[in-house]
């Protein structure tokens, strides 16, 4: 592997190279989408196997989304389903012969890092409107607005470094053990590569979660709490 900072060119687009990570990328997301469009096409009120598979996808998912945000989950869904997949399986293509992980790469997760940036001020400004969103800046004071918009961008820089530190990390290791003991004494650390990236997926989803949620917490506040809710049934 070289540079993280040094890209491939896989092939040519017309005049435009396209580096390795992106034609990873592409082949991820064009999977993503086929094994939905497949997967959801059928759907019935009697679940085969498939079905009941993703249907307890997304209903962790949901929980996972209530829990931490406090929130109707719907409008979160596809977006953090969405990221988590994504990391999910460009973390788990480092096990694929020839494949370098797109996580492992600045550049793909500065990307999935501004996608959580851009969200948590979409969000932001859904529920809350322009003037709203803005003055949560100001709290709890109008002296802490500097420290709130450096917090922003600090927070976007720490997911893309952790997942980036910890993804790069594991394909190192994997591969100086590969180079130096042969095919088969790496199994276990590949074993252990899949869980780390499944955690690695975990993390990012849910810190992206938190920070959206701290952009909408005015109405995450007026959700009723499940205690509430057990108690009005």
């Amino acid at each position: 592997m070289g540079s993280p900072l040094e890209l491939e060119t896989a092939f040519h687009l017309g005049p435009v190279p396209i580096s390795r990570p992106v034609a990873t990328t592409w082949a991820l997301m064009a999977f993503l989408i086929i094994a939905s469009a497949l997967s959801t096409r059928r759907l019935s009120l009697r679940p085969g196997n498939v079905q009941a598979l993703l249907e307890l996808i997304v209903d962790t998912l949901d929980s996972q989304i209530r829990d931490t945000m406090r929130v109707d989950p719907a409008p979160y869904r596809a977006l953090f389903g969405a990221i988590f997949l994504f990391i999910l399986l460009a973390n788990w293509s480092a096990l694929l012969p020839g494949v370098e992980p797109p996580t492992a790469r600045l550049e793909t997760d500065a990307a999935l890092a501004l996608v959580v940036f851009a969200a948590t001020i979409y969000h932001g400004l859904r529920t809350q409107g322009v003037w709203g969103y803005l003055k949560t800046f100001a709290e709890p004071s109008l002296f802490m607005v500097p420290l709130n918009l450096v917090e922003q961008i600090t927070r976007t820089f720490s997911l893309f470094v952790r997942l980036f530190g910890n993804v790069m990390s594991g394909v190192f290791v994997v591969g100086i053990v590969l180079s130096l003991a042969g095919l088969l004494v790496p199994i276990p650390l590949m074993a252990l590569d899949l869980l780390t990236g499944a955690v690695q997926a975990y993390i990012f989803a849910t810190l992206a979660m938190v920070f959206t949620a701290a952009a909408i917490a005015p109405e995450r506040e007026t959700q009723p709490s499940d205690g509430a809710q057990n108690g009005s049934d």
